[in-house]
C-alpha cells in the first residue's frame, strides 16, 4: 500500500471522480456527452471514444488534487495511457490524484430484492495487473432494491468476501452496496444495511482497511457510525441518479461524507464544446461537488 496515497484518502479534502463506466453503461455515457451510437461501429471504437472523453476530463486544468482526491477507472482505462503514461501513473504523478479500479463484472439478475455481483473468475489476475499499474484501490458495486434481510446479508457478505481478496493483494477496496433511490423503502433498507456493514467491520483485523461507497442516506448523518469506524478509510457517496444540484444539496447535509460522482460530474459536458467552454463547465461541476463534500 502506498502510504502517501493512504494519507490523502484518509485525511484529504475533496472528492472522488468516478470515471469507470463499463461496457453496459458506456453507450449511455457517450450519448450524454453528445456522441450517438452511429458515431462508432464496434466495441473497440466505442472504447476509443470513451477514453478520449475521459482523457479530456483528466487532463483539464481544473482536474487536480486541489479539489479531487481520487479517480475510479474502468479496466480498459487503466491499461491505456494518457500523455505516454499508464493512466494511473498520469493521475498520481501529474495530478496528485489517487487511482482506483472498478473490478466487478456487472450485476446478476435480481433475487431477494437485490442484485449481487456476477462471478469474477479472473479476479486474481486483474488484481495483480492493478498492482503492476500502481493502482491504490478497487471498487465493486451491488444494488439493493427491497428491504429483504436475506438479500441484504448476501450483498454485504459477498462484498466483504471480495474485499478480503483485494486487501490480500495489497490494495484498499471500496465496497459499494448501492441502495436504489427509487425504492419506496429506502430508509428501511439503509437501516438494515448499516447494521450489516457494521457487523462485518467489527470483524476486520487492525491491519485491514476498507472504504465504503453508499447512496446518500434519507436521514442526514445516518452513516456517522460507519464514517467514524477505525477500519474505514473514508465513506463516499454515489449520486445514484440525482441531478448534480440535488445530489450536492443532499450530500452537504452529511458531515464527513464526500462525493464519488459520475454522471453528476460530467453533467453539461459535450464533445462539441470548445476547450474553453468544456473546461469552464467542468470547473463549475468540480467546485460545486467539492464544496458539498467539505461542508
Amino acid at each position: 500500500m502506498n502510504t502517501k496515497q493512504f494519507e490523502v484518502m484518509k485525511n484529504g479534502k475533496g472528492f472522488i471522480a468516478a470515471l469507470d463506466q463499463s461496457g453496459g453503461s458506456t453507450p449511455k455515457a457517450l450519448k450524454l456527452y453528445g456522441v450517438n451510437e452511429d458515431a462508432y461501429s464496434n466495441e473497440d471504437e466505442m472504447y476509443d471514444l470513451i477514453h478520449e472523453m475521459r482523457t479530456r476530463v483528466m487532463t483539464a486544468p481544473g482536474f487536480t488534487s486541489d479539489h479531487i482526491l481520487g479517480a475510479i477507472l474502468f479496466e480498459q482505462t487503466m491499461d491505456r495511457d494518457v500523455y505516454g503514461k499508464y493512466t494511473s501513473d498520469y493521475l498520481w504523478e501529474a495530478k496528485g490524484v489517487v487511482p482506483f479500479l472498478k473490478i466487478d463484472k456487472g450485476l446478476a439478475d435480481e433475487q431477494n430484492g437485490v442484485q449481487l455481483m456476477k462471478p469474477n473468475p479472473n479476479l486474481n489476475e486483474l488484481l495483480t495487473r492493478a498492482v503492476e499499474r500502481n493502482v491504490f484501490g478497487t471498487k465493486m458495486r451491488s444494488v439493493i432494491k427491497e428491504p429483504n434481510e436475506d438479500g441484504i446479508k448476501q450483498v454485504v457478505d459477498q462484498q466483504f468476501e471480495v474485499a478480503k481478496e483485494v486487501i490480500a493483494a495489497g490494495l484498499v477496496p471500496i465496497i459499494e452496496p448501492e441502495v436504489d433511490i427509487n425504492s419506496a423503502n429506502k430508509e428501511q433498507i439503509e437501516a438494515m444495511l448499516n447494521d450489516e456493514i457494521l457487523s462485518h467491520l467489527d470483524k476486520l483485523s487492525d491491519d485491514e482497511y476498507v472504504m465504503l461507497k453508499l447512496t446518500i442516506p434519507s436521514l442526514a448523518n445516518f452513516y456517522k457510525e460507519l464514517i467514524d469506524h477505525p477500519r474505514v478509510v473514508r465513506v463516499v457517496a454515489l449520486s445514484g441518479g440525482y441531478p448534480r444540484e440535488e445530489a450536492n444539496e443532499k450530500l452537504a447535509e452529511n458531515n464527513g461524507l464526500i462525493a464519488s460522482f459520475s454522471r453528476a460530474l460530467s453533467e453539461g459536458l459535450n464533445a462539441d464544446q470548445a476547450d474553453e467552454d468544456f473546461n469552464a463547465t467542468l470547473d463549475q461541476s468540480i467546485k460545486g461537488i467539492y464544496e458539498a463534500s467539505i461542508t
